[in-house]
């Protein structure tokens, strides 16, 4: 091998690995072609290997592989998804149960974030295991957002996601200012690490800082498209609007039962509806009727591939995007009332303490009678004086108690087998339909009476989950589970210590036990700090996620439990469906391996892509904070510290509710620092601690929209009169919010966000255009 590179740590593992007696660093140097300038190049990367004991070092400047890296040999190779870094590494996470593989930059090919690619494991380091990329399987979405920039005729685009290479060299373009937003579509991938993507644009998106604009970006961000490809919405449509009469042979009849959806008032689909009826032996009959997807959606097709790809719909403050096109998620599977529709529907009768007796799953149709809303049924069962009186849920007021008084039983059983029961507080936000801007951003905070309507659905949705999970763990049919598992010692130690510190009593080994945990949970209820304390514990708790091996859930102290309630929005759903719906038909159920790692890798996929649900619902509610308060820069606020970094602490004010970040020169005139397990800031002179928990004062410096980071400092009581904030904050919001409303433009000038200590403002320097898609890694920006 020749070449004007530097020597790579794989190149030099091959190379010993393909002889069974050391090489001499000459040697080396001499087949791996390594010119006389990179010689010091090679040298260290020989001593980081013999110092990450994958090479031994012998007399006379001799190495070779140690006896470890010789018998496991290099041709093990595994399939991931590639994380990379703006430093130009990255890492590669199995789709099995591997840890994570560190690939080099000088590994990394022509990898991009994102990709799916296969790594041969080149070194088992004390850092973990080290890989180099062999072969990319998959691409990544080639759309990207980014900042336009345009220098005479030549155009690129910087990538927002610093873990995109970038830049991306464009060619001839016709429209798009210099700064706007823009997405783009890589039409050439690079093929190895020192070329840059090419690209076209797709889309102008306008201005920084405008929040259609911004939200639209966050979506493409993350890879996440609005419109369903053509081929899976042709195929919706071709099913038309009503039930082929067809479908209906084979299947129980179900539409004598009533099966009123109940639903948030603003709901478009409605994948659930219930019923049950008190038994004169004692006990219950409950009804849960699921929509029924998988008649609709079967594998192989171009529906099947779109929802696999989306895993869930997304919900933002100004937009859904569904998972399935809208001719089946708001039409063909919604349970509308007066229609005919297909279901899956478990049957279970309960004892006059909640237990099940027997149970049964059916493919029937059903008509529901009613489209109920919870604060509908909440006003109907006198749990609540507040909201619209619903007619449909005045009428069916005898049998909405009988359905209450089942979900009370089914709640008690489960926390007394000790299920968590925890509130962590989100925000809802208030977005003006016209304008895109938002008008309010508040806690979400239900009336009581409606948090009891949510928790009969809640509750019956458990039932049917943990019911469909013990037949096809009866049957040993092979499924997606929704896994739970106990909590991380290490991180249960850590909260324990933050209990100790808010003066809570709690044991780390409690955690062990759900009993325990769930009995400390519930006095947590009346605890003055509650907010924190179930926010922090939730932290401490593992993820759920999707996975063929049954672990149970810890959070439910359930055995055995899967997503069976919601296939329109979650695409694990439908499969547990299409796994019911073998078994119920009496249909042989593929188990052989092929069939077993497609069902792993949709599992993977399914929690690869609620992840990413999350982090877009996340950033755009952090966006709309951000942008409300632009108009809040210099008023003064009243919050609690609710966590802390290294570099500072989130402060959590409640009206608006939003987080600011105080960083640690802002939190006074000390040297603050996190101490060991960031339960508080230390004053490195006073030794004055701000921890979890402490109430602060905090005045509003900037609200950065490219960042989406509300950012303050702290100020002290006698600060507050000289900080020339109004006393008056109802008075002070109002006129803000007159403000908003009254907004279009992007951001207000700079003079009235910068901080009079910051100094004049300096201008950008003007970055030279990139030469080509083909930069060394030397040039290239990121």
């Amino acid at each position: 091998m020749s070449g004007p590179k530097p020597p790579r740590r794989v190149e030099v593992v091959d190379l010993l690995a393909s002889f069974s007696r050391a090489l001499h660093s000459s040697e080396i140097a001499s087949r791996l072609g390594v010119e006389q300038r990179h010689l010091a190049a090679l040298g260290r990367v020989i001593d980081d290997l013999v110092a990450d004991g994958t090479i031994v070092a012998l007399a006379g400047h001799r190495f070779r592989l140690t006896k470890k890296e010789r018998e496991r040999g290099g041709d093990k190779s595994l399939e991931g998804y590639m994380t990379a870094h703006p430093r130009g590494f990255g890492f590669v996470a199995p789709l099995g149960d591997e840890d994570d593989v560190f690939v080099p930059a000088e590994s990394m090919g022509g990898a991009l974030h994102g990709d799916r690619v296969r790594v041969r494991i080149v070194a088992q380091t004390a850092r973990g295991t080290e890989g180099a990329v062999i072969e990319i399987v998959e691409r990544r979405s080639p759309k990207v957002a980014g900042t336009l920039r345009r220098r005479g005729k030549s155009a690129w685009l910087e990538p927002d996601d610093t873990r995109v290479r970038g830049p991306i060299v464009l060619g001839k373009l016709d429209e798009g200012r210099d700064g706007e937003l823009a997405v783009v579509e890589i039409v050439r991938f690079p093929e190895s690490a020192d070329e840059n993507p090419e690209g076209k644009v797709v889309t102008i998106l306008g201005e920084p800082g405008e929040p259609d604009a911004e939200v639209r970006k966050i979506i493409i961000l993350h890879g996440v498209e609005e419109e369903h490809p053509p081929a899976a919405v042709q195929e919706a449509g071709s099913f038309g609007s009503e039930v082929d009469p067809v479908a209906l042979v084979g299947r129980e009849d179900l539409t004598h039962i009533p099966l009123p959806t109940i639903d948030p008032a603003d709901a478009r689909d409605h994948d659930d509806a219930v019923w049950a009826i008190a038994l004169p032996e004692g006990g219950y009959r409950v009804w849960i009727a699921i929509a029924d997807v998988s008649h609709y959606v079967a594998p192989g097709t171009a529906l099947d591939d779109a929802a696999r790809e989306r895993g869930c719909s997304i919900y933002l403050p100004d937009r859904a995007i569904p998972m399935l096109p809208r001719a089946l998620s708001a039409d063909l599977c919604s349970l509308v009332p007066d229609k005919i529709r297909l279901c899956q529907c478990a049957e279970i009768e309960l004892d006059a303490t909640g237990a099940t007796v027997r149970a049964r799953l059916v493919e029937g149709f059903m008509k529901s009678r009613a489209k109920l809303t919870y604060e509908g049924v909440a006003r109907a069962l006198g749990l609540t004086s507040e909201g619209h009186r619903q007619e449909a849920a005045e009428a069916m007021r005898d049998d909405l108690r009988v359905l209450r008084e089942v979900s009370s039983l089914l709640r008690a059983r489960r926390m007394r087998r000790g299920a968590l029961d925890l509130e962590v507080p989100e925000a809802r936000v208030v977005v003006d339909v016209d304008s895109r801007m938002p008008t309010s951003i508040e806690r979400r905070a239900r009336d009581p009476g409606v948090a009891k309507a949510y928790q009969i659905v809640e509750d019956l949705m458990l039932l049917a989950n943990e019911t469909v999970a013990e037949f096809l763990v009866s049957k040993g049919v092979p499924a997606v589970f929704r896994n739970h598992a106990a909590p991380d010692p290490e991180k249960m130690a850590r909260f324990a210590a933050l209990c100790t510190r808010l003066g809570v009593a709690f044991e780390a080994e409690d955690a062990e036990d759900p009993k325990k945990l769930a009995a400390f949970a519930k006095k947590l209820r009346s605890h003055p700090q509650r907010a924190i304390l179930d926010t922090l514990l939730v932290r401490s708790l593992k993820q759920a996620v999707y996975d063929i091996t049954n672990v149970g859930h810890f959070g439910l102290a359930s055995k055995a439990y899967v997503h069976f309630t919601s296939p329109i929005r979650r695409y694990p759903d439908l499969l547990v469906h299409r796994a019911v719906r073998a078994v119920v038909r009496g249909q042989r159920v593929d188990k052989d391996e092929d069939a077993i790692n497609r069902l792993r890798e949709s599992a993977v996929t399914a929690s690869e892509r609620e992840r990413r649900a999350m982090r877009v619902e996340r950033e755009v509610v952090d966006l709309y904070r951000a942008v409300f308060m632009r108009e809040a820069v210099g008023d003064l606020y009243a919050g609690t510290v609710m966590s802390v970094i290294q570099s500072g602490v989130f402060v959590s004010i409640d009206d608006p509710f939003v987080e600011v970040l105080v960083r640690a020169e802002g939190l006074g005139d000390d040297a603050y620092q996190a101490d060991e397990d960031a339960l508080a800031m230390i004053g490195t002179r006073s030794g004055e601690r701000i921890e979890l928990g402490d109430a602060m004062m905090i005045i509003v410096e900037d609200s950065s929209i490219a960042k989406r980071t509300v950012t303050g400092r702290r100020i002290r009581a006698p600060e507050h009169e000289d900080a020339g904030v109004p006393s008056d904050r109802g008075r002070r919001q109002k006129r803000a919010s007159k403000k908003r409303k009254e907004t279009r433009t992007t951001e207000p000038p700079a003079t009235a966000r910068r901080p009079k200590h910051a100094g004049p403002k300096k201008p950008a320097p003007k970055k030279p255009a990139p030469k080509g898609a083909r930069r060394t890694a030397k040039g290239k920006r990121r």
